[in-house]
């Protein structure tokens, strides 16, 4: 009996280290949301203020007169591809963060279309991906803080523009999980490319913030590539933020439900172990009552 609840003891002990462990790691996925959150947040600001210089293009010029992604200059013997980037998971408890952005992938991508290459950042996304025979093309490596993020989306621009020179991409879509209300988060995609008249008529939507209307001091084709680049990177970087954000969401779902797991298990195992002791006591209690009796005058 003592041997029992030496061993639920270590046990017990055992969990409420292991608790320990789960409150920092909640603690530390949280705090990070909070920097990746705030760093969207930012880059929204940025994002806006790249919207509004597209809008201001339009505003001052012939809205039909822009340099576009979508036209062939010459006819090609290529087959027209379509791009696929999937931002991943290589770090551990996450729960289903690739699993789940694997599935949306899959029930995307039959409506595409005409052939499609998939560029993944992440190990883990490549070999689920690997799994369901999909057409898999490079793969990056993904970034680990918000200061590597800016190398990350350079590398991805330029296999992009390599495979722009070889007149076979014709679209880029990028997949990622975004965060919605803490801790949650969901997969989702953009369309990044082409820039072309659907992608103007969102920008001609958008109305001027006040009556001063904007003028444009500098050339013209200079400012709309300019400003295309940029709205590409914003994109890119903005979706990355918003993957690394809910990692940490889905790790912090995972630790949630660790510590609630770690409670019921130490709730029950402490039931188990205040019934064997009260069991030892009674049973130590029994053999001194009957001691007693054994020794008493009145059982001679």
């Amino acid at each position: 009996m003592s041997e029992s609840n030496s061993d639920l003891q270590r046990k017990i002990a055992s969990a409420t280290d292991l608790k320990s462990v789960v409150r920092t790691m909640k603690a530390m996925a949280a705090a990070n949301i909070n920097q990746y959150e705030n760093a969207v947040l930012s880059l929204d600001d940025y994002y806006r203020t790249v919207q509004l210089g597209l809008v201001a293009y339009f505003l001052n010029t012939d809205k039909s007169d822009y340099p576009t992604t979508d036209k062939v200059s010459k006819p090609s013997d290529h087959k027209t591809q379509i791009g696929i980037i999937v931002i991943g998971s290589d770090q551990g408890l996450v729960g289903q963060f690739n699993d789940i952005l694997v599935d949306f992938l899959n029930s995307k991508r039959k409506d595409f279309g005409a052939a499609q290459v998939i560029w993944t950042a992440g190990e883990r996304i490549q070999s689920l991906l690997e799994g369901v025979n999909a057409p898999l093309g490079k793969q990056f490596s993904l970034p680990n803080s918000i200061e590597s993020i800016t190398s990350f989306v350079s590398e991805i621009l330029l296999e992009i523009e390599h495979q722009q020179k070889t007149n076979q991409l014709k679209e880029v879509y990028l997949f990622f999980n975004r965060t919605l209300d803490k801790p949650n988060y969901a997969p989702c995609f953009q369309r990044i490319l082409p820039i072309d008249q659907k992608w103007k008529h969102e920008f001609v939507s958008l109305p001027w913030p006040n009556q001063c209307l904007p003028q444009l001091l500098v050339n013209n084709t200079l400012t709309i590539s300019t400003l295309i680049k940029e709205y590409i990177f914003t994109s890119l970087f903005k979706g990355c933020i918003e993957s690394l954000a809910s990692e940490n969401a889905s790790r912090l779902i995972a630790m949630q439900r660790a510590e609630k797991n770690i409670e019921e298990l130490q709730e029950q195992m402490q039931k188990t172990f205040n019934k064997l002791r009260q069991s030892a006591i009674d049973e130590e209690l029994s053999d001194l009552v009957n001691g007693f009796e054994a020794l008493s005058p009145s059982a001679e």
